[in-house]
């Protein structure tokens, strides 16, 4: 049974699809053990008490350093013997120790096709205004392992999404949830959770 632990800073719809994928049986082998936050306002923590998860807010505001803040969130996934962190949505910069202690145990959902749109300051609706400003046709989202740069970790899953004419970034963003993010990450969890995929030379390689 692969131990998740799923971090998120906002409304977690994606949290939810994971959720909805684990009580329907989409995602098996799978069981969410702990919701982290670093805002205490995040629906998601209401989420996850709906569905009796354990959830908890670790803010970088309730330290005295960011040092501290880090060490806190390591413990606390360590603490939950987690074996996959998964980012939905969590506008935190992780420290390395972190990433390097789950190295290609931690997981992350992008808003666009990756490598377009993504990096420092591509995040939430930037990401799809600057699509529909560059005038894309197709976007989408990625879901990828995280490593030490931004949104640079190997690709695991990707969904494209077509452009259409009357786009505003929130109807964009609210279709690339419902046609791609929904779906892949999901889909990436289950996967991972009954040993199909692994990273060969910065590549992920999938077991169907």
């Amino acid at each position: 049974m692969l131990n998740l632990a799923v971090c998120v800073s906002g409304g977690g719809t994606n949290l939810q699809a994971i959720i909805d994928g684990i009580e329907s049986g989409a995602i098996t082998n799978a069981r969410i053990k702990a919701v982290i936050s670093n805002n205490p306002g995040a629906y998601a923590l209401e989420r996850a008490k709906k569905h009796g998860i354990a959830s908890v807010c670790i803010s970088p505001k309730q330290f005295g350093s960011r040092e501290e803040f880090n060490q806190a969130l390591l413990e606390k996934l360590d603490s939950c013997q987690v074996d996959l962190v998964v980012l939905a949505g969590f506008l935190v910069v992780l420290p390395e120790t972190l990433i390097q202690k789950y190295q290609n145990r931690v997981i992350n959902i992008h808003p666009s096709l990756i490598p377009s749109f993504c990096g420092t300051g591509y995040y939430g609706l930037k990401v799809h205004e600057g699509a529909l400003k560059r005038g894309v046709k197709v976007t989408g989202a990625t879901v990828h392992f995280v490593d030490e740069g931004t949104d640079t970790g190997p690709i695991i899953l990707q969904q494209p999404v077509m452009v259409e004419q009357e786009d505003t970034p929130e109807l964009l963003q609210r279709r690339v949830m419902e046609q791609a993010e929904w779906k892949i990450l999901p889909k990436a969890i289950d996967l991972i959770a009954n040993g199909k995929v692994r990273v060969e030379d910065g590549k992920v390689l999938i077991q169907e």
